[in-house]
């Protein structure tokens, strides 16, 4: 396999999820990030970070996310050139607090 493939591959895949998100998704009073994905080495998987604001919505947009998974992976299909599309996971990245400065 080629050497960079799964981290190209990972770079479409969060640019063309961003753009979705900000189209199709409401995500109702949530500012969701995509801080990274990474895409294993046969390009079977792929983990979607995501940074969730606040953080107590975490839940009701993993829900909404894992249920829209399936439509998700047919929209990457369409738009991506490479084979196989990986299938998305999703994961919330628990953002630490900064303490205010003395």
């Amino acid at each position: 396999m080629k050497p960079y493939r799964n981290l190209k591959a990972g770079s479409l895949i969060e640019a063309e999820l961003g753009k979705i998100f900000s189209r199709d998704f409401n995500f109702e009073g949530a500012l969701v990030t995509i801080l990274g994905v990474e895409v294993d080495e046969k390009l079977l998987h792929a983990t979607v970070r995501l940074g969730i604001i606040p953080y107590e919505k975490g839940p009701f947009v993993f829900q909404m996310l894992t249920r829209q998974a399936a439509n998700l992976h047919h929209q990457l299909v369409r738009k991506l050139n490479i084979k196989p599309v990986p299938f998305l996971k999703f994961e919330i990245v628990e953002q630490k607090e900064e303490a205010p400065a003395a």
